[in-house]
């Protein structure tokens, strides 16, 4: 029974964790902070937005720095994770407010994306979005 008990304590410390790192690459990303973002997600990024556009993660520390898109404010709601050994599978709704090439505009999203645990470190591995009414 204790090893159940600390299996659970654990698991709730891994959604903790997570949800915490999952707010600060999203404030990394309003803040142009390419440095933690490059830490904190995972080599072969997938990044979908809910046009269709899909981001590697160069092309996503390259157009953040070049300014052709730019995140004023990213808000999420309603967080779920579902945990499986080292990955898990986080989606909420959230309300982004973004310029691209220019072009200002908000959008109301569903968005999945997929965190896996390396060293003890949750990095983000793909995400996508779609448009939410």
């Amino acid at each position: 029974m204790f090893t159940s008990c600390f299996s659970g304590f654990s698991q709730i410390g891994d959604e903790e964790k997570l949800t915490a790192t999952l707010k600060e690459f999203h404030l990394a990303l309003v803040n142009k902070n390419t440095v933690a973002i490059n830490q904190q997600t995972d080599k072969a990024l997938s990044y979908g937005h809910s046009n269709g556009w899909i981001q590697t993660k160069a092309d996503l520390i390259k157009d953040l720095e070049s300014g052709y898109i730019s995140y004023q404010d990213i808000k999420e709601d309603s967080i779920s994770i579902t945990m499986n050994g080292n990955m898990a599978n986080v989606r909420f709704l959230g309300d982004y407010k973004a310029t691209l090439k220019g072009a200002a505009s908000n959008f109301r999203l569903r968005v999945l994306e997929v965190w896996i645990k390396k060293s003890k470190r949750w990095v983000l591995f793909s995400r996508q979005g779609i448009r939410f009414q």
